[in-house]
Formats: structure tokens, sequence, C-alpha cells
């Protein structure tokens, strides 16, 4: 039977991920746990990555098996290519429907101070793992024809930031990489897009929130008058990842709050 597209049951089609199989980076804590819940609630089975992702009983394994949802962990340090390498090998043998790279990390340093090791460790987690996991995953995506991979860019992907060098410079090269790719397997049937989260209340912003004066002024700036929920990400990400965004193709989503338009 053919749903009429102003039907409730065709409405929820589209954002339906029932039986696809979904891999989270980062998916412990913060964003990427709120991706991990919406992603299960509409559906989808999870393979969880983080540094620290516990075997056994975690937020994550709760929050999808609870919905009846599969829940495999994997832990891996993204900063450690062998690894990385090993975990792509890992998942390029399952037929992975989604790929999140959300995963990330900053170094808070002034430009001046900044060492060559803060900026290659941000940008092996941030960047290179994103590009590895997407290449061999997106591998597989392309044999079968379809396929959605999400980035967590950032608002710094657009702007230069203050005393972020490394963080700065790999947002803006997931913003890059996820129009490069983009640009290439979008008529093979794999979607690419990324969200571009503006301030959210997440633990790489903790020192920010604890300074009132600064909290202040990030506040003064943001229309919307308050940090970001992981969940406001989260909602946008099962966006692209639905049928809901079959025709969003390199597009770099803006979750901020108002923060670019003003």
């Amino acid at each position: 039977m053919t749903l009429a597209p102003t039907s409730a049951a065709y409405l929820e089609s589209l954002f339906s991920l029932e039986g696809r199989l979904a891999v989270v980076t980062g998916a412990s804590r913060g964003i990427g746990l709120a991706i991990t819940q919406s992603l299960a609630s509409a559906g989808a089975d999870i393979i969880a990555v983080s540094h620290e992702m516990p075997s056994g009983d975690s937020p994550a394994r709760a929050a999808v098996e609870s919905l009846g949802r599969t829940f495999t962990p994997l832990a891996a340090d993204l900063s450690d290519g062998s690894r990385v390498a090993e975990l792509a090998a890992e998942l390029a043998a399952h037929p992975v429907d989604i790929l999140v790279n959300n995963a990330g990390t900053i170094r808070r340093t002034p430009a001046a101070e900044h060492s060559d090791e803060d900026f290659d460790h941000v940008l092996s987690v941030n960047l290179r793992a994103a590009f590895t996991l997407s290449r061999e995953v997106g591998r597989g995506m392309l044999e079968r024809g379809s396929g959605k991979i999400v980035n967590t860019a950032s608002m710094l992907s657009f702007q230069g930031g203050i005393n972020v060098p490394g963080y700065a410079a790999s947002k803006s090269a997931v913003a890059g990489l996820t129009k490069a790719l983009a640009n290439e397997w979008a008529d093979r049937g794999v979607n690419v897009n990324a969200v571009a989260p503006g301030y959210v209340a997440t633990a790489n912003t903790h020192d920010l929130r604890r300074d009132a004066e600064r909290s202040d002024a990030i506040l003064a700036r943001i229309p919307a008058a308050r940090w970001a929920e992981p969940t406001d990400i989260a909602g946008a990400v099962l966006f692209l990842c639905s049928r809901a965004a079959d025709y969003i193709h390199g597009a770099v989503l803006p979750v901020d709050g108002g923060w670019l338009a003003r």
C-alpha cells in the first residue's frame, strides 16, 4: 500500500530508522550519547564507539536496550592511527547504514603557545579519524548504493575562535571534507552532511560556563539566549540520517541558537 504524502504514517516513515545499523563515535556522553538515544528511538541498532566505552553496563547501553534495539560497544582511542585503522576494518565488516563521526577533542591555548603535539592530537581525533572511518565504512555504502554519513563540524567551521587554533583548523577541514565526499558520493546513493553545533552545555564547555563574564558575553550573542542542550544537536542529526534528508548533500547545518545570524 502506498502511503499518502499527507498522512501521519507517511510523515512518521520519513523519520523511521527501523532496521538500520548506525555507528556513533564519541557515544559515551554529551552530544554523542544524545545522538545515540535519538537514533535508537527512531529504530536503529547501535554500534557505540568511545575512548572509554565499557563492555558492560553504561548509560548508552541502558538507553539503547530500553528501546528494544541492539547495542554493540567498541572502545577506541581515535588519536591512535593504528587503532583507528583496526576499528575501520572492524566496522567495514558490518552492513553499516549510518555513520555519525561525532567524536572530538579540544585543546585551549593561545596560538603563540599552542604546541605541535596539541595541534596534531586535535587533528588526529577530529579530522583524520573521521576521514578514515568515512572512507572504509563509506566503501561498503557505495557498494550497496545507500548510506548516510553525518560529521560533527562546529560554528568554528565558519569562524576562527579564540585560543583554539587546532580545533578551528580541524573543524574547518571537517566542513571541507563533508563537501568533498558529497561531491563524489551523492550520485551513488550516499548522503554526506554535517551539523555545526554552537555553544553546547557539555564537558568541553564546562570551564566557559563557570566563567561568569565569558558565559554572559556568549549568551548575549546568542539570539535564543541559552546554551544548547545535547538533544538540540541530536534532533538535527536524526533529520540528516532520515529519508526526509535524502536530497540534502554536502550541507553544514548550523545548530547554534542563531549565533551565526547575529
